[in-house]
């Protein structure tokens, strides 16, 4: 069961609420319709139930907040809106990543493409895909986790008649399995026709908490449904007798021969139709139809005449016949909605046996296996999942080269410094700006394309993805700046010959300064990126480094030093208490000299002030939570 207790967004400057003391509940095995018009808080109730969005109140699923579900994916499925990812990857790669995410078996995305019938466009791009079968991929991201609740806002707005049925067929059955389905919609006639529940909202206040009955009862406009096959000619004649009566009768054209006449009744448009000599098929009072059914009208009532007296007929089709009284009407409601529940359930029991994909997946066996790799796979999948990784890197390995052979003609360049493609004028090597870059996209590009927008905890958000992508982006940096290397000299060899590339003494200290500074400003451009949410700021902590860091520093140790720090090695050697050999002495010395350059130094600083500022950041929205 769903409660939501007390929900109220935070005020808006000189605006009330969007949504304001808003309590109800969506229990389970039934659909639940929060309706409303647009701008009515319908969206801001979900994103506050999903902690999305500031403000107060609680909302317990199956009687725990979410920040006390160990495993939401597993808890609450989540569709706000097209789906969340980046534009370049796959359908299939979408729902692995996901996958990756949610602690679920990668077999579990080929299944739910079977489930939603998407198997034949696995290898399609985001980008590309049709509002419906975003939708469709939607509905798969929200039930990877075999969730218990499903949020949905708006999941059948812009849809074509076809996919709201097999939309409105999946709630059903998700409901008939004892599920919890909470949908927004703007469309009462839908409310009325899917769901058990109606809760209606208005300028972000509840309005009405009814069943199916009662809301079409009491809130749906009547009507009338007349089937002719000269609708035009029965509707001018409704229309000039309403104008001659004085009377307000508003006549609407629907699919076909169905013409939806307001402010009328069955005996007045049927004695119409009777002076003018039109045959009616049907006619039939409707409160909280579906309008028109999908196929002709039973024998019994078609061909009936007007003033002829065939029974009500289910919301599925407009049957003519008398309107029963308000109670009856209920009661042919639910008996009609119990039927349609219990085909649901038969088809989904004799899912393997039916001609198109099963309504839902199989259940998941157990919970999601806790493990130290699930952050890393999901990483790995969503930086190589699209091109942009490996495009970046042969940019920059192209960028390097065409940079190191100008530099080995003029032959005014050190050595490490053609290796590294790194001329005067740059800030940073191609090599270490592709780097920062990587880095900066491990965030920045994932905010703009998140994984998942509904729920948080799903996408490990915490240490462990922090870990997992700092150990990514470092093997990444590390490679690049590695293959930089071989591909300069290996060009500089085959251009200028052999001696123009001599393997240097020092060639161990010169490949740890190349590899930390690659990482280090990989991890500044991630860690800038995690904190301001941008890929742009990520970059900008790259830059920073060389351009004012460096120069700040230089300025801030210019003076003179009265003191040294000669003999560090031996005096921490005494205060140790393991006796390591002589040997570390020559380590530790070039480790602390390399550290004491100016590149180092300010890179050190800049990734302690931006680790402490994502951890502050992240503690503080937390705590907002």
């Amino acid at each position: 069961m769903l409660q939501a207790i007390g929900l109220t967004s935070s005020p808006r400057r000189d605006l009330p609420p969007a949504v304001d003391d808003l309590t109800f509940e969506a229990r389970p095995g039934s659909v639940t319709a929060l309706l409303g018009a647009p701008g009515a808080g319908k969206s801001t109730a979900l994103r506050l139930m999903l902690e999305l969005e500031p403000g107060r109140g609680v909302t317990y699923f199956r009687g725990r907040p979410l920040h006390r579900v160990a495993h939401p994916a597993r808890e609450i499925g989540v569709l706000l809106g097209d789906v969340p990812g980046h534009p370049a990857r796959t359908v299939r790669g979408q729902l692995k990543l996901v996958c990756a995410a949610a602690g679920v078996p990668a077999s579990r995305a080929d299944e739910l493409l079977d489930v939603v019938g998407l198997a034949p466009l696995r290898d399609e791009r985001l980008g590309s895909l049709s509002l419906g079968t975003d939708r469709r991929l939607g509905l798969a991201v929200a039930l990877l986790g075999d969730p218990h609740t499903l949020l949905l806002d708006e999941p059948s707005a812009e849809l074509s008649p076809r996919e709201k049925s097999w939309l409105h067929g999946l709630l059903r059955a998700h409901a008939g399995q004892g599920g919890t389905v909470l949908y927004t919609t703007e469309d009462p006639k839908e409310a009325a026709r899917v769901s058990d529940r109606v809760v209606t909202l208005d300028e972000g206040r509840l309005v009405a908490d009814q069943d199916t009955a009662s809301f079409a009862r009491t809130r749906l406009r009547p009507r009338v449904a007349v089937r002719t096959p000269h609708a035009a000619r029965l509707a001018d004649a409704l229309s000039r007798e309403a104008r001659a009566g004085r009377r307000s009768v508003e006549v609407v054209a629907e699919a076909g021969s169905l013409l939806t006449v307001y402010g009328s009744s069955c005996p007045e448009i049927g004695e119409t139709a009777f002076r003018h000599g039109v045959l009616v098929h049907q006619l039939a009072d409707e409160i909280g139809d579906t309008g028109p059914g999908p196929g002709p009208a039973p024998s019994s009532a078609s061909g009936s005449a007007p003033g002829s007296a065939p029974v009500f007929a289910p919301p599925s089709g407009s049957v003519p016949g008398p309107a029963p009284a308000p109670e009856a009407r209920a009661e042919v409601r639910t008996e009609v909605r119990t039927e349609v529940r219990a085909e649901g359930r038969a088809e989904i029991r004799r899912g393997s046996r039916t001609d198109g994909p099963a309504l839902l997946p199989a259940p998941l066996p157990g919970r999601p296996a806790r493990s130290p790799l699930r952050p890393v796979r999901y990483e790995l999948r969503r930086m190589f999942g699209v091109r942009t990784a490996p495009l970046i890197m042969v940019a920059v390995l192209l960028a390097s080269v065409a940079l190191a052979v100008p530099l080995g003609r003029t032959g005014g360049t050190p050595l490490p410094g053609l290796l590294a493609a790194w001329p005067a004028i740059l800030p940073l090597p191609p090599a270490v700006l592709g780097a920062g870059l990587l880095g900066a996209l491990s965030f920045g590009d994932e905010f703009r394309h998140p994984t998942l927008a509904g729920a948080r905890g799903t996408v490990p958000r915490r240490l462990a993805l922090l870990l997992a992508k700092l150990a990514v982006t470092a093997g990444t940096a590390l490679l690049l700046a590695l293959l930089a290397v071989l591909a300069d000299g290996a060009v500089l060899r085959l251009v200028y010959g052999a001696d123009a590339v001599p393997v240097p003494d020092n060639w161990v200290s010169l490949g740890a300064g190349w590899a930390g500074l690659a990482v280090g400003c990989a991890w500044a451009g991630l860690l800038g990126a995690g904190v301001f949410r941008i890929a742009i700021a990520g970059m900008a902590a790259v830059v920073a480094v060389p351009t004012l860091v460096v120069p700040l520093l230089q300025k801030a140790f210019a003076g003179p030093s009265t003191r040294s720090v000669a003999g560090l090695p031996g005096r921490l050697r005494d205060m140790a208490w393991p006796v390591w050999p002589h040997q570390a002495d020559q380590w530790l010395t070039a480790t602390f000299r390399l550290a004491a350059q100016p590149v180092a130094a300010a890179l050190t600083l800049s990734l302690s002030a931006l680790l402490c500022a994502y951890l502050l950041t992240g503690l503080r929205r937390r705590a907002r939570w």
